[in-house]
C-alpha cells in the first residue's frame, strides 16, 4: 500500500506541475474539477469502505471455507459471477469489498471471476451501454463477455500460486 500511495502523490505532483506550466487558470480549473468529483463521489466511497468493514466483520469463516474458497470450485465461481454481475457501482463498490474479501480467505478464482464479472457483465452497465452503443453492438459484446469471467477464474485457480504464496 505505501508503494501504490507513493506512486500516486507523484503522478499527482507530476500533474500538477504540468497544470502550473500551462497557466494558473489550468492549475486552478485541475483543482476545481477534483474537488468537484471527489464531493461527488465521496459518499458512495463512505458506502463502500463500510460495506467492507461490516463484512469483514460478519463474513463467517465457515461460509469462506464452503463457498467461496479456490476449493469450492463451481459453486464459488458461480457465486463471484452473479455477485459481479450484480454489484452496483463497479469499482468504487467492488474494490474494496474485493480486499475486504481477499483477507477474509476469500480464493482468488472467486475474487478473479467477481472482478471480471463486474468489469465486463454489470447489469447497471447495460442500459447505458444500449443507450450509447445500440443493441446490436451492446448485444455482441455480451455474448462474446458471456465466458470471460468464467475463463479468467478458472485461469487464475491454476496459475495462482506463481503469485500468491501461501
Amino acid at each position: 500500500m505505501k508503494t501504490t500511495f507513493i506512486i500516486l502523490i507523484s503522478a499527482v505532483i507530476g500533474l500538477m506541475i504540468l497544470a502550473l506550466s500551462q497557466g494558473l487558470d489550468t492549475f486552478n480549473s485541475g483543482l476545481r474539477i477534483s474537488w468537484l468529483r471527489l464531493i461527488r463521489f465521496l459518499p458512495v466511497m463512505v458506502v463502500a469502505m463500510l460495506i467492507a468493514g461490516f463484512t469483514d466483520v460478519l463474513l463467517p469463516k465457515a461460509l469462506v471455507e464452503r463457498w467461496l474458497s479456490d476449493g469450492s470450485g463451481w459453486r464459488g465461481i458461480g457465486l463471484g459471477y452473479l455477485a459481479g454481475v450484480l454489484t452496483p457501482g463497479a469499482g468504487l463498490i467492488g474494490l474494496p469489498l474485493v480486499g475486504t474479501l481477499y483477507k477474509a480467505g476469500v480464493g482468488p478464482s472467486v475474487l478473479v471471476t467477481y472482478m471480471t464479472s463486474m468489469t465486463t457483465m454489470s447489469l447497471m452497465r447495460i442500459p447505458l451501454e444500449l443507450g450509447f452503443c445500440g443493441w446490436q453492438l451492446t448485444s455482441l459484446r455480451l455474448t462474446v463477455s458471456f465466458v470471460l469471467p468464467i475463463f479468467a477464474g478458472f485461469l487464475a485457480h491454476f496459475v495462482s500460486p506463481w503469485f500468491i504464496k501461501v
